[in-house]
């Protein structure tokens, strides 16, 4: 079977839950201990597709200030990202555009999925759909909510991202 590598990165804010999402989709688990990425951390994830195999080498980049002083250059060769915001903290949305910008300034053609994630804290959260689709609407207008805890649309959003990057 013919193997089809592709660079992609999670990018959002500090404490979005990007390297907990990676985790629960590479490897089935959660954590609750919170650790800080620092500079980028990377996994690997195949996913078989009906004609071939997809190895994923996922870029998990540290948010916020440290994103913008070395982001440029983890993005190069990215075919796409999984652009991440937090449904219990309003401010982690205004990054949404930032994130998506940076990308397709490096690769105009590069898939983007967007994930309000932390839907299983219902009682906690302080964003709501239409606030997200604002901020997302120059890049379209889907996003999936999903729960690295309880792996809500976890596997969805990364075979939404493959599917993209098959059109």
């Amino acid at each position: 079977m013919k193997v089809i590598q592709k660079k992609i990165c999670l990018l959002g804010e500090f404490s979005v839950g990007k390297t907990s999402l990676i985790r629960r989709f590479v490897e089935e688990r959660f954590d609750e201990n919170y650790l800080s990425t620092i500079g980028v951390h990377m996994s690997r994830k195949r996913l078989e597709r009906a004609e071939y195999a997809l190895d994923f080498f996922i870029w998990d980049l540290a948010g916020g200030e440290d994103f913008k002083v070395v982001g440029a250059n983890y993005l190069r060769g990215s075919a796409g990202a999984i652009i991440v915001c937090d449904l219990t903290r309003k401010e982690t949305l205004t990054a949404l555009p930032y994130y998506a910008g940076q990308i397709q300034s490096l690769n105009p053609q590069a898939a983007l999925v967007f994930v309000a994630n932390k839907a299983d804290l219902v009682m906690e959260r302080t964003v709501a759909h239409d606030a997200i689709i604002e901020a997302i609407t120059a890049f379209g207008n889907t996003y999936l909510l999903t729960s690295a805890k309880t792996g809500q649309h976890v596997n969805e959003a990364f075979a939404a991202l493959a599917d993209q990057m098959e059109k």
